[in-house]
């Protein structure tokens, strides 16, 4: 089985990246990146091959398909940094190089796998369904929305074509630090707290998300590979949790007892509150989360730590 994957030297990417090479061994598997917010050290251990381009880029894509075939394509690779406001970059990074690579999964009757997001749902009231709530607040949910959109299209029109959408929630865990300011709160906070710093969070520390371990998110994947499905699919833990909440448990892991300053929210796109329906990944795909917030925390905080 040859594998590519796009964005493989990212955050959820390289998770996905290692744990293939070891559940797979006989697998060859590839890591398309240009390096923008991936980076080398996430793939310390990697085995495969590092093909280095943008995903934006036409003449990458034809590239590819004259040398390869690929059997699987796990699609990461996006513009992630919700707070970016240039349209046409993020229209051209998430949603028009997702038209670029179907053609080619087309050609290699590959398996398509992509990341979504729940940024799909704007403000609109949790729990949120697939087929619901669809406001996205900002450029970055509407183009992961449009790239729902562009799936759903080729569904349609080739059946014999399988694709699989999984809309992230609040993705965590190791890999994560080279997202820079788009990485999660919970690895900002706990390295606030790590060096000595005093946190900080919006007023007032009550807005909730349905935060999942990028372990979980990895497991999505696999038995996104495994089943014989096409669609779209919410992946998270179905439970939605506060800032404050995060803090707590930082606080009680770490031994601490710090208080965030509160500050005024800068956007006015910003998600209150998120909340994951699981029940189509549950029952197609056979999904469960396996970490409560607290034990991901207790168990990412250890990998920091190291």
């Amino acid at each position: 089985m040859r594998i590519l994957i796009t964005g493989g030297a990212g955050f959820i990417g390289s998770n996905l990246a290692l744990t293939l090479q070891e559940k797979l061994p006989s697998a060859r598997i590839y890591v398309l990146d240009n390096f923008s917010s991936g980076h080398f050290r996430n793939l310390t251990g990697f085995e495969g091959e590092v093909i280095t381009g943008d995903v934006r880029d036409r003449e990458l894509w034809s590239f590819l398909r004259s040398r390869f075939a690929f059997d699987v394509i796990f699609h990461e690779a996006a513009l992630t940094d919700t707070t970016v406001e240039d349209q046409r970059l993020m229209m051209e990074t998430n949603a028009d190089s997702l038209r670029y690579l179907l053609e080619a999964a087309l050609d290699w009757n590959a398996k398509v796998i992509y990341a979504s997001s729940a940024g799909v749902y704007g403000n609109t009231p949790p729990p949120m369904r697939e087929d619901r709530g669809l406001e996205p607040e900002n450029i970055y949910g509407f183009s992961k929305l449009m790239m729902d959109r562009i799936a759903q299209d080729y569904m349609e029109r080739f059946p014999e074509l399988r694709i699989v959408g999984l809309r992230y929630f609040n993705v965590y865990g190791p890999r994560e630090s080279y997202k820079g300011r788009s990485a999660s709160m919970i690895y900002q906070l706990a390295l606030k707290i790590l060096h000595g710093q005093k946190p900080k969070l919006f007023k007032w520390g009550e807005q909730k998300r349905d935060f999942v371990y990028v372990k979980d998110v990895v497991k999505a994947n696999l038995l996104a590979l495994e089943k014989d499905v096409s669609g779209v699919f919410n992946i998270g833990t179905g439970r939605a949790r506060s800032f404050n909440e995060i803090m707590e448990i930082l606080n009680r892991e770490l031994g601490t007892d710090y208080e965030p300053d509160y500050f005024d929210c800068p956007y006015d796109f910003y998600q209150e509150h998120t909340e994951a329906d699981i029940s189509r990944a549950r029952d197609q795909l056979g999904y469960e989360p396996t970490y409560s917030l607290e034990e991901g925390i207790r168990e990412y905080l250890s990998y920091l730590r190291s």
